[in-house]
């Protein structure tokens, strides 16, 4: 547990992060240019840090250090080595917990709860984790003879190997836990790689370089690269064929803008985009008040792509549903927004680009229709950083925009629905699969879960994603599985050897 006593204090006017630089080829440098950027923080809406601002010949370096790494030295190969570096990189992460914290607090904008889940803790556990699965990945395979006639006997097996250079292009969200997901999976399965964290979000890429040449990581295994541009670097690494595979997460339609770019030189995209996703609660379930609820949308202000940001109620509970989500916002009214309260799950959204384009879905859900049952306003008085108020809105029909786009802000909207089958129907009218719940009786809510469309889903509180479990979608919501064994294999090639007996 990450305490209060280790949150750095909110600062009124002075940069409070250290200075980001790149990491290229083992080197911990500024940009060739010398140009920096500046890192707002979304709790005060002002500079608290300055990043490298990577120029062309900064991305180009390097590209073409992880490609000597690869093809010249024996990080491919050497299983032992990868390994003992990965492990000493993690006691870093470990021993460093309080530059991870200020961090996620400063440059993420995580009130407490969220950093001692997914922001902080969560990264250094799922990470744990993906080590101790590593046993378990697979280098060969037996497949035994075949006769194919004439006395004519083959022996074959296969082989896995690393694909090469992993170009890991990382969101804003939770960086941290996204980036040791890529960088650690990808260094496992033998690939070098070259991380290129979110603008918003620099330093979440930067500790990953600092810690790696503390840890003494050959030259070019890993680099990470960070730049004002949301689009330069990330164009150089999607389109350059020197980059083997290319792992995104970030919006749907971004991915999608990649997987076109990389067609080209037919690189291997492994893609975790956005969500939708869709909570069950049937009119069974056992503590239904507590179910619904439970449901606000406040963690992280929503920021979350497997958020459960559409609430299905039955119909003939969908006034009891509104009056308890109506007694639950407004008891989490004040319970929100506050730096250093150690039982604050909500902050400001990231940014004032997230900030309006949220407050831009909440006014067209009003056009749309809905009724808003709560919040809808942005909060200036909660400080000069980008606070949404926790947005509820019911009356929605499953057709209307609010819910069939991904909002990534603190907007739950409340979906009555006829019988099981309609439930059903509702969470699948969506182009997106990633996550999911459905709470009721234990069979008929596996039943309910089996027919839902999605990667994950939980039954009854159960928890589908951790470090040792494969995460992905359906649908719009990706390509490929992160985490887990599985989450290794994506960076690995299969080649078959056959052999004459």
């Amino acid at each position: 547990m990450i305490t209060q006593t280790q949150i750095p204090p909110q600062a009124e006017n002075a940069t409070i992060l250290p200075e980001g630089k790149l990491f290229i080829d083992g080197v911990l440098r500024r940009a060739e240019s010398g140009k920096t950027y500046d890192n707002i923080g979304p709790w005060t809406g002002r500079v608290v840090g300055v990043a490298a601002d990577a120029s062309v010949a900064d991305v180009e370096a390097a590209i073409a250090a992880a490609r000597r790494a690869f093809d010249e030295t024996d990080w491919s190969t050497n299983h032992e080595k990868r390994f003992a570096l990965v492990q000493k990189l993690h006691a870093l992460f470990e021993a460093n917990i309080d530059k991870l914290v200020a961090i996620a607090r400063h440059e993420v904008g995580a009130p407490l709860v969220a950093v001692n889940r997914a922001q902080v803790a969560n990264c250094l556990g799922s990470w744990k984790a993906l080590m101790d699965v590593y046993p378990r990945l697979q280098r060969e395979k037996d497949y035994g003879t075949h006769d194919a006639g004439g006395g004519y006997v083959s022996h074959r097996k296969a082989v896995y190997e690393p694909i090469g250079v992993v170009a890991a292009i990382t969101p804003w969200n939770f960086p941290l836990y996204v980036n040791a997901e890529k960088v650690v999976s990808a260094l496992l399965a033998g690939c070098t790689v070259i991380l290129k964290p979110a603008p918003d979000t620099p330093l979440a890429g930067v500790i990953f370089g600092e810690l790696a040449a503390e840890a003494g990581f050959p030259a070019g295994v890993l680099n990470v690269i960070t730049g004002s541009d949301p689009a330069m670097a990330g164009e150089m690494l999607v389109t350059d064929p020197r980059v083997d595979l290319v792992t995104f997460t970030g919006s749907t339609q971004i991915g999608k803008h990649i997987m076109r770019q990389g067609a080209e030189t037919m690189k291997r995209m492994f893609l975790e985009l956005g969500g939708k996703s869709a909570c069950i609660v049937l009119d069974d379930a056992e503590n239904f008040a507590q179910v619904v609820a439970q449901s606000i949308l406040v963690f992280h202000a929503g920021q979350g792509c497997a958020v459960q940001s559409r609430l299905l109620v039955p119909r003939s509970r969908y006034d009891e549903a509104k009056t308890i989500l109506q007694a639950a916002y407004d008891a989490h009214a004040e319970k929100w927004g506050h730096f250093d309260d150690p039982n604050c799950a909500m902050g400001p959204v990231v940014s004032k680009k997230q900030m309006e384009r949220v407050k831009a879905y909440i006014d067209l859900g009003v056009e749309e229709g809905a009724t808003l049952l709560a919040g809808g306003a942005l909060r200036p008085d909660k400080g000069e950083g980008w606070f949404v108020e926790p947005t509820c809105f019911v009356d929605v029909t499953n057709d209307m925009r609010i819910a069939q786009e991904e909002i990534f802000g603190p907007v739950l909207v409340v979906i009555p629905y006829d019988d099981d089958d309609d439930a059903i129907r509702i969470a699948n009218d969506s182009v997106y699969g990633l996550s999911g719940g459905v709470w009721g009786t234990h069979d008929r809510a596996m039943r309910v879960a089996n027919r839902v469309r999605t990667g994950t889903i939980g039954v009854n509180g159960g928890a589908p994603i951790n470090g040792d479990l494969p995460f992905g979608g359906y649908k719009h919501s990706g390509v490929g599985r992160a985490w887990g064994v599985e989450g290794i294999e994506e960076y690995l090639e299969t080649k078959i050897v056959a052999w004459r007996e």
